[in-house]
């Protein structure tokens, strides 16, 4: 597990990205001391969680084929420099400077109608709409970074344009996945029924000192999926 740990950590920084090539089995064995078939299973735990790819030329780091849920996207976007998986697409819906409603002020720390930023995205592909998905972060961002308040894409998404104006790096999150009714402002952009139950996803997203970068919700399309595999050791 710490072998996974190491290389799991080095994808989602970037440091390893998309198609690079890790050390062999026999190499991951001598540097850590280990029996080739500990590297191994270290190897295989990154394969089952899609993390990378194995064939007759050794193993390679590879999200391709990760499922992506919005908080997917931050490793997906370091390891392979785009959020998106092959026919992918994003709309922006909506994006401004607002009060903060009580549940967003609770999670960010700030009071009560404090200005917060809401960000709100619709991923597509070509079966239909993956999520919707709105994000919040404190009003104050806007002055070091006034495009998060534009429904404009971010070349970066929101993540990196902090990283790279505040030196701010998310490096911790907590992901609840829950059922619930589709509000009427969001159901028109799944397709589904106002008060139809949808699965969701909130996400709490930290950064290196600990303190709350974003908190996003996510309504799934209708029929969409949210998976994870993992082997068992």
């Amino acid at each position: 597990m710490q072998i996974a740990d190491h290389f799991r950590q080095q994808i989602i920084d970037g440091v390893l990205t998309q198609d690079t090539k890790l050390p062999s089995v026999a190499d991951i064995a001598e540097e850590w001391g280990v029996a080739t078939a500990t590297a191994a299973k270290g190897l295989k735990q990154l394969q089952a969680e899609g993390y990378v790819r194995a064939s007759t030329q050794g193993t390679f780091v590879d999200l391709g084929r990760k499922l992506t849920s919005g908080s997917d996207r931050l490793q997906l976007q370091r390891a392979t420099g785009s959020g998106f998986r092959p026919g992918e697409r994003v709309e922006i819906v909506a994006a401004s400077l607002m009060p903060a409603p009580a549940e967003v002020a609770e999670a960010l720390g700030l009071e009560e109608g404090a200005s917060v930023i809401r960000r709100q995205r619709r991923y597509l592909d070509d079966e239909g709409v993956i999520t919707l998905s709105t994000s919040w972060l404190s009003g104050g961002l806007a002055e070091q970074a006034p495009e998060l308040a534009v429904a404009e894409t971010l070349p970066k998404m929101t993540f990196g344009l902090i990283e790279d104006r505040t030196g701010r790096r998310t490096v911790r999150r907590r992901d609840v996945v829950g059922l619930k009714p589709v509000p009427e402002d969001a159901a028109e952009l799944l397709g589904v029924e106002a008060g139809s139950p949808a699965l969701t996803m909130t996400n709490y997203y930290w950064d290196q000192d600990g303190s709350m970068v974003e908190y996003a919700t996510d309504y799934l399309g209708a029929g969409r999926q949210l998976t994870a595999e993992y082997d068992i050791t």
